[in-house]
C-alpha cells in the first residue's frame, strides 16, 4: 500500500475539495462556481453529485498546477467548471 492508498486520507481529501467547493458557492467567489451548481440543478443533478463534479475539477486543477510546478489557474478552473458535466481530461 502507498501513501496514496490510504481510504482514510482519500476520504479527507474529499472531504477537504467539497468544503473548499461549498466555500467558493457560499462566497459567490469564484462566480462559475455558483452558475455551475444552478446549471447542473437545472438539468436534474443532485446537490451532492454536483459538489463531487465540482470537487473532482478542483482536484485536477490542483493535480495540474503541481505537476507542472505553476501556480492556481483560476481561468482554466472557472472553463473546467462551466463544462461540467463533462469532466477535464487527465494529464500524463
Amino acid at each position: 500500500m502507498t501513501e496514496h492508498d490510504n481510504p482514510e486520507d482519500e476520504a479527507f481529501a474529499e472531504d477537504a475539495l467539497i468544503q473548499a467547493i461549498e466555500n467558493q458557492i457560499e462566497a459567490g467567489e469564484p462566480p462559475a462556481a455558483l452558475a455551475t451548481q444552478n446549471k447542473l440543478m437545472l438539468v436534474g443533478y443532485e446537490r451532492e453529485e454536483i459538489l463531487q463534479l465540482m470537487a473532482l475539477v478542483l482536484a485536477h486543477e490542483i493535480k495540474c498546477m503541481l505537476s507542472e510546478d505553476r501556480p492556481f489557474d483560476s481561468a482554466a478552473y472557472e472553463q473546467a467548471l462551466r463544462a461540467l458535466p463533462e469532466l477535464p481530461e487527465e494529464t500524463p
